[in-house]
């Protein structure tokens, strides 16, 4: 799906999709579970069969949706690694980087449109529209706005959640499932996405660069302001100060670790990541039962991956 006629182009758009290099593959494996947990029976085999398809498209969609904005993150960051080599843009530079995260959206918006479902494109839409709200919030947010826990839930939905709550309710719609059951699959995907960066959050202070395969404490430096400091700033307003002033000079970003540090910031964080998790866990509790064992057995992953998440390293 994401084969490219100039070499060159071929070359830059399969970078982060080699073997050794395709990442933890976290939002297809989510889909195609969801898929078979939603998994409605069918008198003609050939029926399931193109209703999986139109599923793992949607799941192809997402993972060419996700590395497009990890292309375009780079170049906005000016990132040098990422899962453990040097990013594209370091790599390649920054025009070949945004061409190839611009080449994927192409190509996942053709696919995307070969499922002929209005509400799904409709819905896989407002997911970019979304992701590109998310990330333009994060590079202008005000030092009033970042210092806000609502202001980060929402962008870390839009960066985030999004994509995979829609993608979800998207492969929910795709097997023609009621409105309630759509939900709950957005639900579930909500909620995931929420409770993964918030641990991506947590990370950033306690992970290292061999760990991430990319650079630890990346966020703070570049004035983004997370859930682990946000919360150290309910336990010490001081550090308004430190946001107000900026952290361009190492001496703040030493100053606000050191705070952080005194602080139940990260704990706390955690602890919100653990509410997420355990509201996509009982949304897979609340699908209409099923004896199929297959379908069990998709749910009750469903509900690993949400312990996962919270648990992981990396």
């Amino acid at each position: 799906m994401v084969v490219a006629e100039v070499p060159k182009l071929a070359s830059t758009t399969e970078y982060f999709f080699k073997m050794g290099v395709e990442g933890k593959r976290f939002r297809p494996t989510i889909l195609l579970l969801m898929a078979t947990a939603l998994n409605v029976p069918m008198d003609v085999d050939s029926l399931s069969r193109d209703l999986r398809t139109r599923q793992q498209c949607i799941a192809e969609i997402t993972e060419m949706y996700h590395v497009a904005s990890l292309l375009h993150d780079d170049v906005l960051d000016d990132a040098d690694t990422r899962r453990a080599i040097g990013s594209l843009n370091f790599v390649m530079g920054n025009k070949q980087a945004v061409l190839a995260g611009d080449f994927l959206l192409s190509r996942a918006c053709v696919a995307l449109a070969s499922l002929n479902n209005t509400e799904v494109v409709s819905l896989m839409a407002t997911t970019l529209e979304q992701l590109v709200t998310g990330e333009t919030m994060q590079i202008t947010t005000s030092s009033d706005e970042c210092c806000r826990m609502e202001y980060y839930m929402q962008k870390t939905y839009y960066k985030t959640g999004s994509l995979i709550s829609n993608s979800c309710q998207s492969t929910a719609l795709l097997a023609g499932h009621t409105a309630q059951v759509s939900m709950l699959a957005f639900d579930y995907g909500k909620n995931l996405g929420l409770a993964f960066q918030l641990i991506d959050d947590v990370l950033d202070f306690t992970g290292t660069s061999a760990t991430l395969g990319k650079g630890s404490l990346s966020d703070i430096p570049h004035g983004i302001i997370t859930a682990p400091i946000l919360h150290a700033m309910e336990e010490f307003p001081q550090l308004h100060t430190l946001v107000d002033r900026g952290f361009d000079d190492p001496v703040n970003v030493e100053i606000a670790l050191d705070y952080l540090g005194k602080s139940r910031g990260i704990q706390r964080t955690r602890e919100l990541a653990r509410k997420h998790a355990s509201l996509a866990s009982v949304a897979i509790d609340f699908l209409p039962e099923s004896d199929d064992e297959k379908v069990q057995r998709s749910r009750r992953a469903l509900v690993e991956l949400t312990h996962r998440v919270i648990t992981r390293t990396k």
